[in-house]
């Protein structure tokens, strides 16, 4: 995992390739977990000696991730964990990953330090655009904070029509887990149907 300062990053879009639904282990909070756990059943989870995780399935991804033809989204829209909609951003009180100059960033009457999951598929490297440190950056913090549900960036790269599709059939979803293999089958029909842009958020 190679980890960069925001400053090195000039903007970001999820463009829907699921690498961070594949490669990670999602930690819950206890509200988290106790959400997930009350509305799919504990089989969706997993436990550590010292915390909760969404459960993997045998190839490594999420047991949420639904996959279309070259595209990806959640399922788990309405109770998705924090930890996945701050990806590939990590905001923290101090400098953990080195470079303090570089990843420092003024939040109010705050200090934070933002890194980057470079493995992001998303993430254009450069000198960081207005947009992308005015814009995107605050949005994150605010999320961290819990004070704003999701980026509105995640779903800027999807259709109007695809997003909709692809909120249906996770509301579908939640309404009964036990027909996931319905859901992913569908799922890939519409692939073949609509442009392939699913959204992660």
């Amino acid at each position: 995992m190679q980890i960069v300062p925001w400053s090195q990053v000039s903007s970001w879009r999820c463009n829907a390739c699921g690498i961070c639904c594949r490669r990670y282990d999602v930690v819950l909070k206890l509200p988290e977990w106790l959400s997930i756990v009350k509305k799919y059943g504990v089989k969706y989870t997993a436990s550590s000696i010292n915390s909760f995780l969404l459960r993997k399935r045998p190839d490594g991804s999420c047991t949420f991730l639904v996959e279309a033809p070259n595209a990806a989204f959640c399922s788990l829209q309405r109770t998705k964990p924090q930890a996945c909609k701050l990806w590939p951003f990590k905001i923290l009180d101090r400098p953990k990953f080195g470079s303090p100059s570089n990843a420092s960033y003024r939040f109010g009457n705050r200090r934070l330090f933002i890194y980057a999951d470079a493995a992001c598929t998303g993430l254009t490297f450069g000198a960081p655009t207005h947009d992308f440190a005015y814009s995107v950056i605050p949005e994150f913090i605010e999320i961290a904070f819990g004070l704003r549900q999701n980026s509105s960036k995640a779903r800027l790269s999807c259709s109007r029509s695809t997003n909709l599709v692809a909120l249906e059939i996770a509301r579908v979803f939640e309404e009964s887990a036990a027909h996931i293999a319905v859901h992913r089958a569908y799922a890939f029909s519409l692939g073949y149907q609509f442009p392939l842009q699913f959204c992660l958020a």
